[in-house]
């Protein structure tokens, strides 16, 4: 039987570049981009994206369900990819648009570059968004690190970042004027303020681990 990738569709982000890179590197699996929800719970891995402001993001994820669905998916164990705001949107809090609470899986806030006194005293040097490649360096082994040197280059588009208030859920961290989250993971989910899908090779290898991890760690 095929290994079945549901892209969560909830009308935010350009979902195809994630298809097709999964497709790239998984070519016998079946991905579909759906919002259906019996499609999501059936699949074997389930990838999690998001782009854009976070109220829209969570607001539709609310009105479509998905909210509800992802606690469902999270606790049955299969593997999942959060992508972007879907990272985020996982957490408990986010600064953006005056505050919006978040979907809070994993305990910690989304924070504000621009706000930050580095980027205050030091904007010519750290512009926001934090836009276009930077290194990775990997906090702890993770199946999804297979094959992948550890402070390669990934891309970035945000002016928003993660503070976990657990810091054994890092993975992965990233410098820009401050150290953030570039990765964090807990049992079966890995989740990504990079794109791996824009990320070349390290990101290519980062989605075929995905598609062959059981969901441990």
């Amino acid at each position: 039987m095929k290994n079945q990738i549901a892209i969560i569709d909830y009308g935010m982000g350009n979902l195809h570049s994630v298809a097709s890179a999964l497709q790239h590197v998984a070519p016998d699996s079946d991905i579909q981009i759906t919002s259906d929800h019996d499609v999501i719970r059936a699949a074997d891995r389930v990838i999690f994206p998001g782009v854009g402001a976070i109220r829209d993001c969570v607001g539709e994820m609310r009105r479509q369900g998905i909210d509800e669905l992802m606690v469902g998916e999270i606790t049955s164990g299969k593997p999942i990819l959060a992508i972007c705001i879907g990272m985020q949107a996982l957490m408990q809090h986010s600064e953006e648009n005056d505050g919006v609470a978040c979907l809070g899986h994993f305990p910690g806030e989304v924070k504000s570059f621009a706000s930050h006194s580095n980027f205050q005293v030091s904007a010519e040097h750290f512009k926001v968004p934090h836009m276009g490649w930077n290194q990775v360096a990997q906090v702890r082994d993770h199946p999804l690190w297979s094959g992948i040197e550890d402070l390669s280059r990934f891309y970035f588009v945000h002016s928003f970042y993660v503070e976990v208030a657990d810091k054994d859920l890092l993975v992965g961290e990233c410098e820009y004027g401050i150290t953030f989250t570039a990765c964090l993971a807990k049992g079966n989910v890995f989740a990504s303020q990079f794109h791996p899908e824009k990320s070349h090779t390290a990101g290519l290898q980062l989605l075929e681990n995905f598609s062959k991890w059981n969901g441990s760690s």
